[in-house]
């Protein structure tokens, strides 16, 4: 960005949050190189700097690359939509991380694939019980009263260790009864 300082556009603008009132800056700039060489990729690049307008304090900044033309307008849809999808990826891998699927760095597992292998199969795993949610209303409703999906997790494990149980359909409706939910 050194050599193209001079085409950057920005754009600030002044907005209330209900405490305090930022600035927010949007610079950008089309068809730019993402690295050198003559076979790099052309992007065009965005950047949003929020800071606080009384003391200059930086809040937030964050940048992103798109194939999207961008102008006075269009960098703000940008930056929003950028914002957005970071949140909702945010989210997701909380989830994986911090609530029963233990997801974390594996980079030093196995010779060459166990990580992948293991990541592989928390996804599965994340997919079946998003998959089930979806649609088993008994599985919801164990879920609504276990609260916690740690707590659901922990639960399975201790059954699944003291009873055989022949199919998921027979472990679920169980914990179902178990619980006295009314019959789903």
């Amino acid at each position: 960005l050194e050599k193209v300082e001079g085409a950057i556009s920005s754009r600030t603008i002044r907005r209330w949050n209900g405490r305090r009132r930022e600035r927010w800056t949007y610079r950008w700039v089309n068809q730019i190189r993402l690295r050198k060489g003559p076979d790099a990729l052309i992007v065009n690049w965005c950047q949003l700097t929020v800071a606080d307008e009384s003391t200059g304090e930086v809040l937030y900044r964050n940048a992103w690359a798109t194939d999207f033309d961008l102008d006075q307008q269009s960098v703000i849809e940008v930056v929003a939509s950028g914002r957005s999808r970071w949140k909702i990826e945010n989210e997701g891998f909380n989830v994986l991380k911090n609530r029963g699927y233990n997801f974390s760095h594996n980079y030093g597992h196995g010779q060459q694939y166990l990580s992948m292998v293991l990541l592989s199969l928390l996804l599965l795993a994340f997919l079946c019980h998003t998959a089930l949610r979806l649609c088993s209303p008994i599985y919801r409703e164990v879920r609504q009263e276990l609260g916690a999906r740690r707590t659901f997790f922990n639960d399975l494990r201790a059954l699944t260790r003291y009873i055989r149980f022949s199919s998921w359909q027979q472990l679920i409706r169980f914990m179902h009864q178990q619980l006295d939910l009314a019959p789903g």
